[in-house]
């Protein structure tokens, strides 16, 4: 007897990009990921550019005209090495995937098991039917409450210092900002290459701004003379002088950020100088976190050959790549209940760092959180409060953001 044949294989029609629900545009087969507004990249390219290329021109013309290569071409060279840099940031800032989170394609289960964890008094009321959960959930940390919200385009709840951007229609981990000079959400996955993009930036106006200067000076003529005779360079002293200011002063106040561990978002709207920061670690190790840490992998693997019917696509993956399937506890609901009571964290929140809460989590000898939006007392009689002030805080989210 012939041995039965296996069912044929589901069809696969087309790329995971090709139906993402996020508002993304994509190159290369999925490789490039870059932001609806990533057409300003043209516009960033130019300001950048423009500038740049013209100042290297103008060292190639001197080496040619004068005889004094060893100071033109040297100078040619770190103009041309800046350019290269700048744009090699600025590239991979804007098209890589910023540490988007998978969506749901269906909304986790209520569980009535859930009542014992501090829960919003306010309730999830979309378009969804008979959807039924709260807005925002507590999940344990090393001991420690920390609220998360839910989001309703996404349907999942989001990790800690995850918002969703309404631009890209993405929840993003490590949310910093949307940046419209390159057209990309800045998260947890760009956000060093936006350092060096930013930094580089203004390496580059302070070069040029300074030899143009070299330029001008260097002629034996009167100053307003030499300046009447040298339009190009006088043009590149006052655009790289007001140009230095903007990139300057962004570079100078990220590098507060990353000294007190805090994403621009967080710096806006929780104004942590009123309270202390769980997650700051030290200057020190906040550098070694955002300069010698590795870049996580993504989250999702957008080149996967997909049905069109195909449900998991929208699931969420863990650290190998597999979808998961609902549980008892879903996992962007924060974990699974184990035996012993405890919350077991799924990968999603396992891969984050928590390791500065414990440290930092409280005030002196008040025994309160200090971080309102995220943090709230582990008290177990408090949790079941009624009256808890933690169900009136308000839920975690960005102001233009669901």
């Amino acid at each position: 007897m012939a041995a039965a044949k296996d069912p044929p294989s589901t069809p696969k029609s087309k790329r995971l990009y090709q139906l993402w629900k996020g508002n993304n545009k994509f190159l290369c087969g999925g490789r490039a990921v870059f932001g609806p507004d990533a057409a300003s990249l043209f516009l960033t390219t130019f300001l950048i550019g423009g500038p740049a290329i013209a100042f290297c021109i103008k060292m190639l013309l001197l080496i040619i005209r004068t005889n004094d290569p060893c100071y033109d071409f040297p100078v040619l060279v770190g103009g041309l090495a800046l350019t290269i840099m700048d744009f090699v940031f600025l590239f991979m800032t804007s098209g890589r995937d910023p540490g988007i989170i998978p969506r749901n394609s269906q909304p986790p289960e209520s569980d009535e098991s859930l009542g014992s964890t501090n829960q919003s008094m306010e309730w999830v009321n979309n378009k969804i039917t008979d959807l039924k959960l709260p807005r925002t959930k507590d999940i344990i940390i090393n001991g420690h409450s920390i609220k998360v919200k839910f989001c309703e385009t996404c349907l999942l709840y989001r990790p800690p210092r995850a918002s969703h951007c309404s631009i890209c229609n993405n929840c993003i981990q490590k949310f910093d900002h949307h940046c419209p000079w390159v057209g990309q959400c800045i998260g947890q996955r760009n956000y060093p290459f936006f350092i060096g993009f930013i930094s580089t930036s203004t390496t580059l106006c302070i070069y040029v701004f300074m030899f143009s200067w070299f330029n001008v000076l260097r002629q034996h003529r009167t100053l307003w003379n030499a300046m009447s005779h040298d339009v190009l360079s006088v043009v590149l002293i006052a655009y790289c002088f007001v140009a230095v200011w903007f990139v300057g002063g962004l570079t100078l106040f990220h590098v507060y950020l990353i000294g007190t561990n805090q994403t621009t978002y967080e710096n806006f709207r929780y104004r942590y100088d009123k309270k202390e920061n769980p997650f700051n670690r030290g200057i020190i190790n906040n550098l070694k976190q955002v300069f010698f840490s590795k870049v996580p992998a993504s989250q999702i693997n957008f080149q996967e050959w997909v049905s069109e019917d195909d449900k998991s696509i929208m699931g969420s993956p863990d650290i190998n790549g597999n979808f998961i399937g609902k549980g008892k506890f879903d996992i962007e609901m924060g974990g699974k209940f184990g035996k012993d009571g405890a919350i077991h964290l799924p990968t999603i929140l396992q891969n984050l760092d928590y390791g500065s809460l414990d440290d930092n989590l409280k005030k002196k000898g008040e025994g309160k959180p200090a971080f309102d939006p995220f943090l709230f007392p582990a008290d177990q009689e408090q949790q079941n409060s009624p009256q808890s002030s933690s169900d009136k805080s308000n839920p975690v989210g960005d102001n233009r953001k669901q």
